[in-house]
């Protein structure tokens, strides 16, 4: 199948069954061999709740390496509300998110993580909101069963963010969210590479709420955010809406130059009116040549920062490659196999 992804997107008129609004639910999924089943089971359960509505469950397969695939394959085959975009490696949550918003037909699209830390019941609650007006809804975490480095480094970073950006993105909140089709569709025009969903989202109005929810733990396996993939989450949803980390190279430049013209008088008063005193220089050396080599490279890693997304954005590569696209559904039921991207 060709590079879906590489095709402008097109407003995506909502698709409706009988009369019934037709929901979205866009799901990626990396490496979860052992839970995904169950969570389909238990999402399934949750939808047959609430008959009034119509479903599409779109699973979006990150490069799974441990079977995901094959589970995902019978779970289309016995449910023909389910279509698989399966990537043709992994390209990272935020892309898989973006291939689900531009695969998704419904009047509201939820995304949601399927290893039942977002529990399905949720997605009902988010929908009720939806149907109260509200054109994007945030499930905004009450509390969550992670570690207390997660959860303090969590809390810190939002705030920050919030406080040095001048878009006003919600905290405590993850991409477990539910967009209406005009928001959607807008959303579908983001097309940056260095993705930071959230802040997208929070960043193009329209009326907003938010539902409160306790995020339960894992079901099986293991987080597929590590520090290290959180550091770079954090330091795109940073230079992707802030201009902070730079002017803070500028303050930090004003204040290494106080700290030099102090020194420097220092160092001429002692000359001109102790001169039978000598002044040992070598630890004062020592602290200022490492303390400008440390100034220094940090404000060259944070341009840098910037220049690599400027010269990952000049390039205009596909933002991911679908292999194929996996569906039992028919015609009517809207499945084409037709992706939008960019």
């Amino acid at each position: 199948m060709p590079d879906i992804s590489s095709r402008v997107p097109q407003s995506c008129a909502p698709r409706q069954r009988g009369g019934a609004p037709l929901v979205s639910y866009v799901l990626p999924v990396f490496n979860e061999y052992d839970g995904i089943r169950h969570f389909h089971e238990e999402l399934v359960v949750a939808l047959g709740g609430r008959p009034e509505f119509t479903y599409e469950l779109v699973y979006i397969n990150d490069g799974s390496t441990d079977g995901t695939l094959a589970v995902l394959e019978d779970i289309a085959k016995n449910d023909r509300r389910v279509r698989v975009v399966d990537f043709a490696r992994n390209f990272g949550h935020q892309m898989a998110i973006t291939a689900g918003i531009d695969e998704a037909r419904g009047d509201a699209v939820i995304v949601m993580d399927t290893d039942l830390q977002d529990p399905p019941r949720v997605s009902l609650e988010l929908i009720d909101a939806w149907r109260e007006g509200a054109e994007i809804v945030h499930a905004r975490r009450r509390s969550r069963q992670d570690t207390f480095f997660k959860k303090t480094t969590a809390h810190a970073f939002y705030r920050l963010l919030r406080s040095s950006t001048e878009v006003d993105i919600p905290v405590d909140t993850g991409d477990f969210r539910l967009m209406d089709r005009r928001a959607a569709d807008e959303l579908r025009r983001f097309r940056e590479r260095s993705r930071f969903v959230r802040g997208m989202v929070a960043s193009m109005g329209f009326r907003q709420s938010e539902v409160h929810f306790d995020r339960d733990e894992r079901f099986a396996g293991e987080t597929k955010y590590p520090l290290k993939k959180m550091a770079r989450l954090a330091i795109d949803g940073l230079t992707g809406f802030s201009t902070a980390p730079l002017r803070m190279i500028s303050k930090l430049g004003f204040a290494v130059l106080a700290l030099s013209l102090v020194g420097i008088v220092y160092a001429l008063g002692m000359k001109i009116f102790r001169p039978d005193i000598t002044v040992s220089g070598w630890t004062m050396l020592m602290v200022v040549v490492l303390f400008l080599g440390g100034v220094q490279m940090l404000s060259l890693g944070v341009l840098g920062t910037y220049v690599g997304r400027t010269y990952s954005e000049v390039q205009g590569r596909p933002l991911y490659t679908v292999r194929e696209i996996i569906s039992h559904g028919t015609e009517a039921d809207g499945d084409d196999g037709i992706g939008h991207g960019d």
